[in-house]
């Protein structure tokens, strides 16, 4: 069945690149000075989630955090509702980067290239910082209608970027769409369309991963594959995928978390939660352990045996994660609704502008 898929999917990609030819899309480039649009955080007013909430909201970082990422040097970026932030020896700053429509944005993926560039992906543009300036790029027709949601960057040094309205790529000039098939809305989340690509991978072969609301779709330079329901997934709505270090694949779904060696689906936590466990967002750590969330809040490790439910010693509190992350002194972090925590001692520390960090 999958060898027929693939050689369907081979025939169907052929077929758009003969129609698309020409399909370039080139964009409006700006470049910004860092300190024309650098905000220190201690002479900004507290942060407050909401200005109606009377209770102490602890000065978070934001009140929604997309995504964390610790570059080559140890800094720390912060990918959030209310736009970008750094924090490093000199403390936390806030970058005022705007779309092209002069609105403000929010950062949903950060990567670092391989000379140090950092790349920032944003709901109206993606951007690259240099260590002294921001180059924006916008584009209308990809980028500002259609909304950022994730972002790769090859061993080619190639731009993968997912949108609410498919993959596009990027090679530094040039911006050009990549064909995945639609797949169905997803009714459970807020934001669900029938091309958005929740996430891409690249494995160590070079082949691109793409998690979509159709399934899996796997690019080898030549053709693509597709893996659904069909196929023993259980649920086309999938969210994410990692290579694991033992070389097969994590893919977490509406239904569960799926192993894949490339021939074989197994659905590792089906006596763990029922059908309506929604998983979140998913981490393998250094060690080979997987993180993952399910159903908002409750957080799970697995260390290919067991499952572990993350409990907080000190009371009942858990943070609802959008990302969960491992740093370079191997401290597990938690970053989303209301603000980034960290796992220590049994405790979530709740890091706020003043720390600890």
């Amino acid at each position: 069945m999958l060898k027929i898929k693939t050689i369907l999917f081979s025939l169907l990609l052929l077929l758009f690149i003969i129609s698309c030819k020409g399909q370039i899309k080139r964009p409006e480039i700006i470049k910004i000075h860092k300190d024309s649009i650098t905000l220190r955080a201690e002479l900004l007013p507290e942060y407050r989630n909401s200005v109606h909430d009377k209770e102490y909201q602890g000065n978070q970082i934001s009140g929604v955090i997309r995504t964390v990422f610790q570059d080559k040097k140890g800094d720390f970026w912060f990918g959030t509702q209310n736009g970008l932030c750094l924090y490093n020896k000199d403390g936390l700053v806030y970058f005022e980067l705007k779309d092209a429509n002069g609105q403000n944005i929010t950062v949903h993926a950060i990567i670092e290239d391989k000379i140090g560039n950092i790349w920032i992906g944003y709901g109206g543009g993606i951007a690259k910082y240099d260590g002294k300036y921001f180059t924006a790029y916008h584009q209308k027709e990809i980028l500002i209608n259609n909304g950022l949601w994730s972002m790769m960057m090859d061993k080619k040094g190639k731009l993968w970027i997912g949108t609410t309205q498919g993959v596009f790529t990027f090679n530094g000039e040039v911006f050009e769409h990549f064909e995945i098939p639609e797949g169905k809305i997803d009714d459970t989340r807020g934001i669900s369309t029938t091309k958005i690509i929740h996430s891409i991978i690249e494995d160590q072969n070079g082949k691109i991963w793409f998690a979509t609301n159709g399934g899996v779709y796997i690019y080898d330079g030549n053709s693509l594959k597709n893996i659904s329901e069909q196929d023993g997934l259980q649920s086309d709505f999938a969210s994410q995928i990692i290579e694991s270090t033992d070389g097969n694949f994590w893919i977490s779904t509406t239904t569960g978390i799926f192993r894949y060696n490339e021939k074989t689906l197994t659905n590792i936590t089906e006596k763990l939660i029922n059908k309506d466990g929604n998983i979140g967002c998913i981490y393998e750590d250094k060690n080979g352990t997987l993180w993952f969330s399910v159903n908002k809040r409750d957080i799970y490790s697995y260390n290919g045996k067991v499952f572990t439910k993350i409990k907080n010693k000190e009371n009942d509190f858990t943070p609802f994660p959008f990302q969960i992350y491992q740093d370079q002194k191997d401290r597990m972090w938690f970053v989303g609704f209301k603000g980034a925590y960290r796992y220590e001692n049994d405790t979530f520390i709740n890091v706020t502008r003043t720390g600890p960090w």
